[in-house]
């Protein structure tokens, strides 16, 4: 009878052990799973890796191995401080999410890209583009410092952030530093510097292929730099070309692009000088409203209006009033840096300047 108890005894232990082990296995099964899907917490709502798809159709479930590829300025992240980190949206789009997020270890904050997996190939696919951007680097540049790659091709790209905004922002803020010749001159050889390191700075150059104000991130110091650049080698071709439809609504498109496969340096030239012209005017590339101009497209008005002898109807007032009142230098420079947009944004490829004549000519204005 005794022997039987203790049998009785052994069984049900073993049976509560394998009860918990059970248990445990199945918690681990589950932790790991949401944390390779990356749920990356926000103060309100979690951070989904997965959501609506755009640009390529539905999205498939696949297996990819986990990775993280490191670049200049990643070198000590890891992939808890990537998954781990609590962050908010600061923007969106067909094919992806912009988080700013905190690494809770360092106590930095970055700017995280989620790319959705419908909307970019295959990690092999992808990986000798995104090496080169990874190596990338300039003063005028927003680097990249790591991808992080989840099981189901969810990608996490991730760069620093700038408190100070994007140049969209920073215009439409009405902050009287927007009005500001030097500041204006300032973003604009930066702007330069930064597409002609892409255009010929390289090993193999580089075609921004998106740039616009709202691709533009400031300093503290309003030195501009350049994001988004070379995107389009990252994500498939349906959504590469929504990406251009919506930079064309926006006004930035070369009227010779069709297809985002066709961007060439000419076209980043003609973004440029909608750019420029945009700090020049204060105003949104297209606006119905703009001079009661039959043209959407602000380059097309303005040059309506040098043909009508009213250069000085194109410049924001507050701009024209600081550069009259400083020095006839500053109202001089405010012409030649109209008069070079405005070449940027001619309707002919060939007949734009490349950015290393740019570049001299926006030298040459404070000679």
């Amino acid at each position: 009878m005794e022997k039987r108890h203790k049998i009785e005894l052994l069984l049900g232990l073993l049976c509560s052990f394998l009860f918990l082990l059970l248990f445990l296995l199945l918690a681990l099964s589950y932790f790991f799973r949401k944390r390779l899907r990356w749920r990356g917490r926000t103060k309100n709502e979690p951070l989904e890796a997965g959501g609506d798809s755009g640009g390529g159709g539905a999205e498939e479930e696949h297996s990819e191995a986990e990775e993280l590829v490191r670049f200049a300025g990643g070198e000590s992240l890891t992939v808890h401080d990537i998954l781990d980190a609590p962050g908010e949206v600061v923007g969106k789009s067909s094919y992806g999410t912009l988080y700013r997020a905190s690494l809770e270890r360092s106590g930095s904050v970055v700017l995280l890209r989620f790319l959705r997996p419908a909307c970019v190939g295959g990690t092999e696919e992808v990986l000798p583009a995104v090496r080169a951007l990874g190596a990338v680097r300039h003063p005028n540049l927003v680097p990249l410092r790591a991808m992080y790659v989840g099981p189901r091709g969810e990608k996490l790209f991730v760069h620093p952030f700038f408190a100070a905004g994007s140049l969209k922002q920073f215009l439409r803020a009405g902050v009287a530093e927007a009005h500001r010749w030097d500041i204006v001159y300032k973003l604009s050889l930066g702007i330069a510097r930064g597409l002609d390191h892409l255009h010929t700075g390289l090993e193999k150059p580089m075609v921004h292929g998106n740039l616009k104000t709202n691709n533009i991130l400031l300093d503290a110091d309003y030195q501009p730099r350049l994001s988004d650049f070379g995107l389009h080698l990252i994500l498939n071709p349906a959504a590469a070309q929504e990406m251009l439809e919506v930079s064309a609504a926006q006004g930035y498109k070369a009227p010779e692009l069709v297809k985002m496969k066709d961007a060439s340096r000419e076209s980043d030239i003609y973004s440029l000088g909608v750019v420029v012209l945009e700090m020049l005017t204060q105003k949104d590339p297209i606006n119905t409203n703009f001079f009661q101009s039959k043209d959407f497209h602000v380059p097309t008005s303005l040059r309506n209006l040098v043909l009508e002898h009213k250069v000085s109807d194109v410049f924001n007032s507050e701009l024209l009033i600081q550069s009259t009142d400083q020095s006839s230098t500053n109202e001089q420079g405010l012409l030649m840096l109209f008069r070079l947009a405005i070449a940027c944004c001619s309707p002919s490829p060939a007949s734009r300047p490349d950015t290393k004549h740019v570049i001299s000519q926006l030298e040459d204005i404070i000679r």
